[in-house]
């Protein structure tokens, strides 16, 4: 008898396991591990994956037979599947959600254009001795890797075969040649080396272009591909099948790169852990760090995670001895000068103009900056005026249609709710009785509109959600950008202005410092070092406390910054901790989540219910437990759900494992 055992793509969570069939003699050649086939479901065809061949059927019964194989090329490898049954269980999902974002969908005119057998060796760098590829006693340490400490020993046990991982630190106001970029690039160079492959994430496309060149630059034309979400169906999938047939041994891309079927792994590395572009939006919400994490697991190769700060979950890995550090001495000349704008003298010397949304010791910086090339001014929030309050006692202007947010689109505009849309007529203050307008908070418009008349003359450009700017050159010139899309300046920006530091800090988020300095030193790091005379200016920090954030900053040590982030989060026994989940269900399922996960972790704590905006029934739940206890936490909540999709129950559970915000 030829059974395969087949993961049948139904989307409902009791069904999360294989099922078997009978394979018809016409498709026995066809239907192997990994293919994909259509099975007859509940009366229906639905597409699914066989994941097993055998010759005797577990179940008794008579066995309905496979529809059709897809087709014969084997996209489910073992690998990812051991990867994908690791990821579901830790975010209590099916193994089906993860498949969906691992795989993507077929392109037939791909297939068939895509040669089946992979380049000759000899057209292929890397590899071993025999297969032409240079032997690790020969090789010298690429330039960017030795001026980092530990960079060097990290760099020869990859080149070596070996799999150590690292946490790296990158250092700040490099020249293109020892930048980031070229660092993965020459990471991957080294795992090709000892004949294996590479996959790289980054968080978005700018970041993808610089590595992407770097790539080219070290490797040479048609040596690794680029992998994106964002690909035509037909690009994206031959990318793909390059990387499964064995074409090419080194990708990168953005987190759908993340599962992508390198041969002979030897390298998952990672850009910016705290970008939250590395987050999965659907289910089952994983990380990039995540199905790295697992996936350097399972293959057994080296990992490494970079970004000139460091987050509170990869401070975590360091401390648990899960990975090592690499980098985080830079000296400090070689990084940016950084003042506190209000701080000393300038309070007595400036007046009110020190607390000003640009102060008058950034103004004064830009001006001196502006002799010798660009300036950075980095806004929290984009658009024109993205917030207002009332004039007389400072409260949030709210729509008195619906409580949402007013805002000013535009200086030729009236008022604008950030929810509905609508503009009231007239503004009336419900604590107060106010009826004038003030800017609560100013968006990159209208500081461009500010910062131009106060330089006229100078060049000002924008960089924002819909015209991001890649690169600008070493002219004199004003760059207003939002968080994440700031251009590179060659040559690197005279000055960088991080205006706004309030509304950074303020945010109501767990992770609100911890983003804020991610975003600082994201920034800060394109500035000149302080050799060359590159300066930061922070602009709106409150003053009459000490903040370790800004503190951060001015000593240029992401890296204290995060140990201590992370010491006071396990005083409070917060993640990253702690094992997490955010729960929303209906409310009625409230006691039944509750009863299930004290029974299997008596532990845990269940913080809520709290209402979910929007929905009436709806209530959010969060969970924490001792890591210990989160895969038990994990299945209760899952056999929650499986129980909600058997009885076919309108809107179901959702889990979001690693998930804790406290707005």
């Amino acid at each position: 008898m030829r059974v395969a055992q087949v993961l049948i793509d139904s989307g409902l969570v009791h069904l999360d396991r294989p099922f078997e069939y009978l394979v018809p003699e016409e498709l026995d050649e066809a239907a192997q591990p990994g293919v994909r086939v259509k099975a007859r479901f509940a009366g229906r065809d639905l597409a699914g994956y066989v994941v097993e061949r055998s010759d005797v059927a577990e179940h008794t019964g008579r066995l309905a037979p496979l529809r059709t194989v897809v087709s014969p090329e084997q996209v489910l490898t073992p690998a990812i599947l051991e990867v994908a049954r690791r990821l579901s269980r830790h975010q209590a999902g099916t193994v089906m959600d993860v498949l969906r974002l691992a795989i993507p969908p077929r392109h037939a005119r791909a297939e068939k254009a895509l040669p089946l057998e992979p380049p000759p060796l000899d057209q292929t760098p890397g590899g071993s001795e025999d297969e032409g590829g240079v032997p690790p006693s020969s090789l010298t340490v690429p330039e960017v890797w030795a001026g980092y400490r530990a960079g060097s020993a990290w760099w020869s046990r990859v080149a070596g075969g070996e799999s150590p991982r690292a946490a790296w630190i990158a250092g700040p106001s490099r020249p293109p040649e020892t930048d980031w970029p070229m660092a993965l690039a020459e990471a991957a160079c080294g795992a090709l080396y000892s004949g294996r492959g590479s996959v790289i994430v980054v968080p978005d496309q700018r970041d993808l272009d610089r590595v992407d060149a770097a790539l080219t630059e070290v490797l040479g034309v048609g040596q690794h591909v680029r992998l994106t979400a964002d690909q035509g169906p037909q690009a994206r999938y031959t990318a793909w099948l390059k990387v499964l047939r064995g074409h090419v041994r080194i990708v990168v891309g953005t987190r759908a790169a993340a599962y992508a079927p390198v041969h002979d792994l030897g390298l998952v590395a990672w850009w910016d852990d705290g970008d939250d572009l590395h987050q999965e939006p659907r289910a089952p919400y994983t990380h990039v760090r995540d199905v790295l994490t697992a996936r350097a697991d399972v293959a057994g190769c080296a990992l490494l995670v970079g970004g000139l700060a460091m987050s509170t979950d990869v401070a975590a890995l360091v401390d648990a001895g899960r990975v090592h550090l690499v980098g985080g001495s830079t000296p400090r000349r070689e990084a940016p000068r950084v003042l506190i704008a209000g701080e000393g003298v300038d309070e007595e010397r400036d007046g009110p103009g020190a607390r000003a949304h640009i102060p008058s010791s950034a103004h004064r910086a830009a001006a001196a900056a502006l002799t010798s090339g660009p300036v950075l001014i980095q806004v929290p929030r984009r658009g024109y005026l993205p917030a207002m309050s009332c004039a007389t006692c400072r409260a949030p202007a709210r729509c008195p249609h619906c409580q949402g947010p007013l805002a000013l689109p535009a200086p030729d505009r009236a008022p604008e709710c950030g929810w509905c849309g609508r503009s009231p007529h007239g503004f009336l203050c419900p604590h107060c009785d106010g009826d004038r307008l003030r800017a609560g908070i100013i968006g990159a418009r209208r500081t461009a509109e500010e910062i131009g008349r106060s330089f006229p003359g100078t060049r000002v450009i924008t960089s924002g959600a819909g015209d991001v700017q890649v690169s600008v050159d070493a002219e004199p010139a004003i760059v207003v950008s939002t968080p994440g899309a700031e251009p590179v300046a060659e040559g690197g920006y005279a000055a960088v202005l991080l205006l706004d530091a309030w509304a950074s800090l303020d945010r109501p988020d767990l992770r609100a410092s911890e983003e804020a300095v991610r975003r600082w030193f994201a920034a800060s790091g394109l500035a000149r070092p302080w050799s060359d005379g590159g300066v930061v200016v922070l602009c709106g920090a409150p003053s009459h406390v000490t903040i370790p954030a800004v503190e951060a900053l001015v000593r240029w040590d992401p890296q204290w910054f995060a140990a201590r982030e992370l010491a006071e989060r396990a005083e409070l026994s917060l993640p990253p901790t702690t094992w997490s989940a955010e729960v929303q269900t209906d409310r009625k399922r409230i006691e039944a989540i509750e009863h299930g996960v004290r029974a299997v972790a008596p532990a845990a704590q269940l913080l809520g219910p709290l209402p979910v905006p929007g929905f009436d029934q709806r209530r959010r739940l969060v969970v924490t437990a001792p890591f210990a206890d989160g895969p038990l936490v994990a299945a209760a909540l899952k056999d929650v759900r499986a129980g909600e999709s058997a009885r076919k129950a309108a809107d179901l559970t959702s889990v979001k494992v690693g998930h804790l915000t406290t707005g």
